[in-house]
């Protein structure tokens, strides 16, 4: 299991809100605030929190998401007015890792889940989280298992090639110790790589590692 990291002493957190009003409001929630310091959009840095205010999760709050993901933000907690499983599913799909209602959005409640962010955990509320489990399962049963993948879009046996690769074996080695060819093992790297978009066989241990996987 990984260690999560400790919040920094001090959280950068950026307000990102289609709305002036939405976004003032949330400011003055946070204004203030003990640990946080509210910066402009150019100063958040990669260890900063943006936090991306809207009333849905449809596809303008999305785009939003995706443009700061573009932009190198890791960080991003959504504040939101209309919030389901399936809202939160297309969050957690985009790279959010907070998400807080905003009936729900007190000061202490705002800067609890901007904490949790940027100390890599997850912030979601407690009512969504099983169905979110449920949806999950759905996915994993009916349409990632029968196509051989899990959760994190790699096979099992991706997933075997890479934990040897990792522990420093060749691709010929790998492929005495899971009795495939050399050529097999490389095929099934370049299948790997090239769906995940990753450069070659040190990116995608290096993404495995990251990701928790192994």
């Amino acid at each position: 299991m990984h260690a999560v990291s400790a919040p920094p002493a001090r959280i950068d957190v950026y307000v990102a809100a289609s709305d002036p009003l939405s976004r003032a409001g949330t400011l003055s929630q946070l204004r203030g605030a003990i640990g946080m310091r509210l910066v402009d959009e150019d100063a958040l840095d990669q260890e900063g929190v943006a936090l991306v205010v809207a009333d849905d999760i449809d596809s303008e709050t999305v785009r939003a998401i995706k443009v700061l993901r573009r932009r190198g933000v890791e960080r991003i907690c959504l504040l939101v007015s209309r919030l389901d499983a399936k809202g939160v599913l297309a969050a957690v799909e985009v790279g959010v890792r907070g998400v807080l209602r905003r009936s729900e959005a007190t000061p202490r409640n705002l800067t609890s889940a901007i904490s949790a962010v940027a100390a890599g955990e997850g912030a979601l509320p407690g009512d969504l989280l099983g169905r979110l489990l449920d949806q999950v399962g759905q996915l994993q049963s009916q349409v990632l298992a029968p196509r051989g993948l899990t959760v994190s879009g790699l096979t099992e046996r991706e997933l075997s090639v890479l934990r040897l690769l990792a522990d420093g074996l060749d691709t010929a080695e790998v492929g005495t110790r899971l009795f495939y060819s050399e050529r097999t093992v490389k095929n099934i790297i370049h299948d790997m790589t090239s769906r995940l978009e990753l450069r070659n066989r040190t990116h995608a241990v290096a993404y495995a590692m990251r990701q928790g996987l192994i």
